[in-house]
């Protein structure tokens, strides 16, 4: 392949009005990632042909792989304009999802439909239209169409167990994952989500195999570490959860993580330790999301309580501890992809035009 541009390139350097030659080593730019000068050469092009909507689609890949998704807008628009092609409109309605502008991504995908009824892909894409619009009724349907067309499509399955969940259909929820987990065995995601309604249905030794098939497969899960704790504190299990937080604290500092240790050890009564974690917790500030005004006040407490030198005892029963939403942080970003409230991973992704995941 690399041999195939440099003699383009040659081809283009002693004729440079070679466009059939320009056109090729455009597409073979744009294939092998170099997209900068994938982009200067379909620009030239347009000087000669500004009517060629093969060259403003393909200008347009290259600006999504540039992540300049406003000008990708602009070039497939332009394409559509000129030839209204199912493969402009996919393109188009793929860069306004990225772009958030639901409505128009809704009518993109819609044109596809009328020459292509059976595309999978468009309608899961519809449905993530329709489910960021909250518009669930919507996004249910046009999952179930997605799935239907393609029963391997692992992400429509996905969103359907998240709105069956969030609606309280538990059953229904968890069919979707279990479907997802059969395509996807090492989908994280949905055994993290089972493990949640299995908690929320009292299942705490069910939750916890949940939990732990979610770290073996994502050991950066930082939910799945903060729900585990409380199972393990409920059942007592400290020595376990000691072992996998420090495991995976042993990687990377997190300030969640260490706040889930200082609970474990003030369940088990080790003052030291307790006060210990919950300075490490507020020393990451960027990975805290527990309400850092409690952790303070907690702080504040055990530090008073050690200079009295009064003792901590092991606590009796378990306290479920605050998940509030973290404080106003200039500094702090939130995880899109985790619903706090619902204890529930959310996707927000859409496909690209070979039916894969868009990265």
């Amino acid at each position: 392949m690399g041999n195939d541009i440099e003699s383009l390139q040659n081809i283009l350097k002693n004729d440079p009005s070679n466009f059939q030659a320009r056109r090729e080593l455009s597409i073979l730019l744009v294939n092998n990632g170099f997209n900068e000068e994938a982009e200067g050469n379909l620009k030239y092009l347009l000087k000669y042909f500004p009517q060629d909507a093969e060259i403003y689609y393909n200008l347009g890949i290259v600006y999504e792989k540039l992540k300049k998704f406003t000008e990708a807008k602009g070039c497939y628009q332009k394409a559509v304009e000129i030839s209204p092609q199912e493969d402009f409109y996919y393109n188009l309605g793929d860069v306004l999802v990225d772009l958030k502008e639901w409505d128009e991504a809704i009518s993109a995908f819609r044109k596809v439909l009328e020459t292509d009824p059976e595309d999978g892909n468009c309608y899961f894409n519809l449905g993530v239209c329709y489910f960021n619009k909250d518009e669930k009724n919507l996004a249910l349907d046009n999952f179930q169409k997605a799935a239907a067309i393609n029963p391997k499509d692992v992400f429509a399955y996905f969103y359907l167990g998240f709105i069956y969940q969030n609606d309280g259909l538990t059953n229904f929820a968890i069919d979707s994952y279990k479907k997802v987990l059969e395509i996807s065995p090492d989908y994280s995601w949905a055994y993290f989500n089972l493990g949640s309604i299995a908690y929320k249905s009292g299942n705490i030794e069910e939750a916890k195999e949940y939990l732990l098939k979610t770290l073996e497969y994502n050991s950066s899960d930082i939910e799945a570490y903060k729900l585990l704790t409380k199972i393990c504190l409920k059942t007592g299990e400290t020595e376990e959860i000691l072992e996998i937080l420090n495991t995976r604290l042993d990687k990377e500092d997190n300030g969640d993580l260490y706040y889930c240790l200082a609970r474990v050890y003030k369940y088990i009564g080790d003052a030291e330790q307790y006060c210990k974690n919950l300075e490490q917790a507020l020393d990451n500030p960027y990975t805290l999301t527990f309400s850092k005004k409690i952790v303070k006040q907690e702080l504040e407490y055990i530090k008073e309580m050690l200079g009295r030198n009064a003792v901590i005892e092991p606590e009796a029963g378990i306290e479920e501890y605050s998940e509030e939403e973290p404080e106003e942080d200039e500094n702090y970003e939130d995880e899109p992809e985790y619903d706090d409230e619902a204890d529930e991973y959310e996707e927000d992704e859409d496909y690209d035009d070979d039916g894969e995941e868009d990265s």
